[in-house]
């Protein structure tokens, strides 16, 4: 695995009472972290959001410890086995990357798709780590029994950009190289462009080389967003802002002056674009690609999809 910066974190071992979180406001309404804490420290990360409300470090400190859920696979399993589960989709990624290099070690993510496969619950997953390819095997019988889908976050190709604001990710063509094998294999993989920077990663032709990079690897979907600042988010942001790109700083302070997310009338033109091009370049392996397996639906399931 490449990464661009080494960051000694500290890991603490620590069994779980839960696995599956219920989430509020999002297409989704479970989720499911298996660590705590992220060593790629992006500098626009929104988690840091979440870190200062819990009384955690949200600063640089964030991301120097990692909370292992050593029993969450167990923990997760009976959850999936209570008659009141009703088989919902459950999304890996939203607190943390499941496929941070800490996974190479532990194999938590890989032991809780293991577990939703048995229960044919349908999961999707969002990362920045390649390794996820090593988990191929569970990913298609996975998605012989449920849907399941896997989206890599490639938010920029521009290597001053990646280097700077994801200090502790593996290079974006890294990820697009783990887009083609998972394409190959028949997995459903796209790509979201999150989070889209203004002024830094939002020109034309930035967005359009991600687009045809992305589609060249085979991504079925591509979506994007672009940044927002919470609170603890902001500070970090602004304060990694003024000593890699100062020029942009007083614009970053007026678009987010008294407000966390940005105007429709500034975010919609790039989302639209990113939208446009998605449309309009075409996949190249879509036809190289192996046919995806023919789901086989537990009779005494409902998936929720």
């Amino acid at each position: 695995m490449f990464y661009t910066r080494y960051v000694r974190a500290e890991y603490r071992l620590e069994p779980c009472k839960s696995a599956l979180n219920p989430v509020r406001g999002m297409p989704f309404r479970w989720s499911l972290n298996p660590y705590m804490g992220c060593v790629h420290r992006c500098t626009f990360c929104y988690v840091r959001n979440f870190e200062q409300r819990a009384d955690r470090p949200a600063d640089d400190g964030y991301g120097r410890s990692i909370r292992v859920k050593t029993n969450v696979a167990e923990v997760l399993r009976r959850e999936l086995a209570r008659p009141s589960w009703e088989h919902e989709p459950v999304a890996l990624g939203t607190a943390t990357d499941p496929y941070q290099p800490a996974e190479g070690r532990f194999r938590l993510t890989r032991a809780c798709l293991e577990e939703l496969t048995r229960a044919h619950n349908p999961f999707s997953i969002v990362t920045r780590g390649p390794l996820v390819v090593r988990d191929v095997d569970v990913l298609r019988e996975a998605s012989a029994r449920a849907e399941v889908s896997v989206h890599f976050s490639v938010p920029t190709l521009d290597e001053k950009v990646w280097r700077t604001t994801e200090p502790g990710t593996a290079p974006p063509r890294s990820r697009l190289e783990a887009v083609r094998r998972l394409s190959e294999a028949g997995i459903d993989v796209g790509v979201g462009m999150a989070p889209i920077l203004p002024g830094l990663s939002d020109r034309p032709d930035q967005l359009e080389e991600v687009v045809r990079a992305a589609r060249a690897a085979g991504a079925r979907g591509i979506w994007a967003s672009v940044v927002h600042l919470r609170p603890a988010v902001r500070e970090h942001f602004l304060e990694a802002l003024a000593e890699d790109w100062p020029e942009q700083v007083e614009r970053y302070e007026a678009l987010f002056a008294s407000r966390a997310y940005l105007p429709a009338q500034v975010s919609r033109p790039v989302i639209e674009q990113v939208r446009e091009l998605s449309r309009s370049i075409p996949s190249e392996r879509r036809s190289r690609a192996r046919k995806r397996p023919q789901r086989r639906h537990a009779e005494q399931l409902t998936l929720a999809v």
